[in-house]
C-alpha cells in the first residue's frame, strides 16, 4: 500500500501545447500576448466597475464577477505552461496537478452557472423593466454570485478528491499543457466506469441545465421584443442582450465540445484545441465584447482616461 501511494504521489509530466511545432517559439510569444491581453482586459473591467459609482448595479456587479472568473482561469493554466516552456522542464507535482485541476474546474463551473443567472438578469431588464429594481437588487446579484462560486467549488472539490485518489500508472505523461480532467483520467489504472458516469452527469448539470435556463430566458425576451411597437426599443433590447449571447455561444460551445463527447472519440489534439479556446481565447475576448459593445463601460473607461490625463 505504501509503495502504491508513493507511485500515486509522484510528479506528472506535462507534454505541453506546441513543443512539436517547428514554429513553437512564435506560437509561444503569440500565446503570451493573448495571455497579457486577457489579464489586462479582465483586470481593467473589474477595476472600472469597482471604481465608477455609475456601474454599481447588479448587471455590472455580475459582469465584474465574470471578469474575475476569466482572470482566474487564465492565471490557473498559463503561468505554469510558460514556466515549463522557458525552463525546459515539463514536470508538475502531484499537489500542483491536483490544485490546478481543482481551480480550473472550480472557475469553469462557476462561469457556467453565472452566465445562466445573467440571462435571468437580462430577462427581468427587458420583460419586467418597472420591477427590475425589486427583482434584481444588489442583494440578489450578490446571492447569484455566491451561488455560482459555492456550487462550483463543491463540484470541483468532490471530483478532484475522487480523481486524485485513484492509482496512476505508466509513464505519467499528461498529453496536455495543464492538468485537465480528460487528459489526467487517461492515466488512471483502475475501473473508473462509475466515476466517468458521475462526471458525465455533472457535466449535464453544469452545461445543459444552464443552457436550458438561458434558452428559456431568451425565449421570453424574444416574445417581448416581437411585441414591442418602437423600433428603438427593439434595438436597445438586442443591444442589451447581444454581448451576453456572444459570450454564451463562445463559452458553452467550447465547453460542450470538450466535455460532452464520448471518451472513445477524444484525441489529445482535439482536447488541446478545445482547452485553448475556452481557457485562453474566450477569457481574452469577453472583456473586449463587453467593453466595445457596452456604452456604460466604454464611458467609464473614457472618464478614467480623461481624469488621469
Amino acid at each position: 500500500m505504501w509503495e502504491g501511494n508513493q507511485t500515486s504521489l509522484a510528479d506528472f509530466i506535462l507534454e505541453g501545447i506546441f513543443d512539436d511545432s517547428p514554429h513553437h517559439l512564435c506560437l509561444f510569444f503569440l500565446l503570451m500576448v493573448v495571455f497579457l491581453a486577457a489579464v489586462s482586459g479582465n483586470s481593467l473591467t473589474v477595476l472600472l466597475i469597482c471604481a465608477d459609482p455609475r456601474l454599481h448595479t447588479p448587471m455590472y456587479f455580475l459582469l465584474s464577477q465574470l471578469s474575475l472568473m476569466d482572470l482566474m482561469h487564465v492565471c490557473t493554466t498559463m503561468p505554469k505552461m510558460a514556466a515549463n516552456y522557458l525552463s525546459g522542464k515539463k514536470t508538475i507535482s502531484f499537489v500542483g496537478c491536483a490544485t490546478q485541476h481543482f481551480l480550473y474546474l472550480f472557475v469553469g463551473g462557476a462561469e457556467c452557472v453565472l452566465l445562466a443567472l445573467m440571462s435571468y438578469d437580462r430577462y427581468v431588464a427587458i420583460c419586467h423593466p418597472l420591477r427590475y429594481p425589486v427583482l434584481m437588487s444588489m442583494r440578489a446579484g450578490m446571492v447569484m454570485a455566491l451561488v455560482s462560486w459555492l456550487s462550483a467549488s463543491v463540484n470541483s472539490l468532490v471530483h478532484t478528491v475522487i480523481l486524485m485518489t485513484f492509482p496512476f500508472c505508466g509513464s505519467r505523461v499528461i498529453h496536455h499543457f495543464y492538468c485537465e480532467y480528460p487528459a489526467v483520467v487517461k492515466l488512471v489504472c483502475a475501473d473508473i466506469t462509475v466515476y466517468e458516469t458521475t462526471v458525465y452527469i455533472s457535466s449535464i448539470v453544469l452545461l445543459l441545465l444552464p443552457i436550458l435556463l438561458i434558452c428559456t430566458s431568451y425565449a421570453f425576451i424574444l416574445h417581448s421584443v416581437v411585441h414591442m411597437r418602437s423600433a428603438g426599443s427593439k434595438r436597445n433590447a438586442f443591444a442589451t442582450c447581444s454581448s451576453h449571447l456572444t459570450v454564451v455561444f463562445l463559452w458553452y460551445g467550447a465547453c460542450t465540445f470538450s466535455y460532452m463527447r464520448p471518451r472513445s472519440q477524444r484525441t489529445p489534439l482535439q482536447d488541446k484545441v478545445g482547452s485553448v479556446f475556452y481557457s485562453i481565447l474566450t477569457p481574452t475576448l469577453n472583456p473586449l465584447i463587453y467593453t466595445l459593445r457596452n456604452k456604460d463601460v466604454a464611458k467609464a473607461l473614457k472618464r478614467v482616461l480623461q481624469h488621469n490625463s
